[in-house]
């Protein structure tokens, strides 16, 4: 199973392509990074290519997603809202399954704890991705433990219908 996780965002959005086979491997994780000084049309373009390029030369076939977390900048919301739009629409036209989880989610599914901080969040990521480099960037490890928790989760409902329908 490849799972592609993103924590979006308008001016850094982190991505991190993880497969399970046996244990995790990190296939590719980063950042797409638009510059300010571009018209926003533009800057919203090149994310949508990115990440269709990722789409396409990984061909994942989930993609877990975090949601919103709405702060005072409503301006930056709306766009990272938008971002996550352009982003759904091209899973949805690939084929890919979607989940979306809050950061407290993640953060509980991960760290067993929903207030954890980018410390904690790093050192679990270590302990369970043992033979993986972790990128120095916390938004591309954000996605990193989006990723898994897509995967905990679609396990977990996987178990339930099995569980279910024997």
């Amino acid at each position: 199973m490849v799972i592609l996780g993103i924590d979006p965002g308008f001016n850094k959005l982190g991505y991190a392509v993880l497969e399970k086979q046996g244990g995790f491997n990190i296939l590719d994780a980063g950042l797409i990074e638009t510059k300010s000084s571009l018209k926003y049309e533009t800057r919203i373009l090149e994310i949508g290519k990115s990440v269709e390029k990722i789409i396409n030369v990984y061909k994942p076939d989930t993609l877990a997603i975090e949601k919103l977390f709405f702060t005072t900048n409503q301006k930056t919301a709306l766009r990272v809202a938008e971002v996550r739009g352009i982003i759904l629409y091209l899973a949805a036209k690939k084929g890919l399954s979607c989940m979306d989880f809050t950061p407290l989610e993640v953060k509980s599914a991960v760290c067993g704890y929903g207030k954890a901080d980018k410390k904690q969040i790093r050192d679990m990521l270590k302990l369970t991705l043992k033979n993986c480099v972790l990128p120095k960037n916390d938004d591309a490890c954000d996605a990193i433990a989006v990723g898994l928790t897509g995967h905990y989760f679609a396990s977990s409902r996987l178990s339930e219908k099995s569980l279910l329908f024997g």
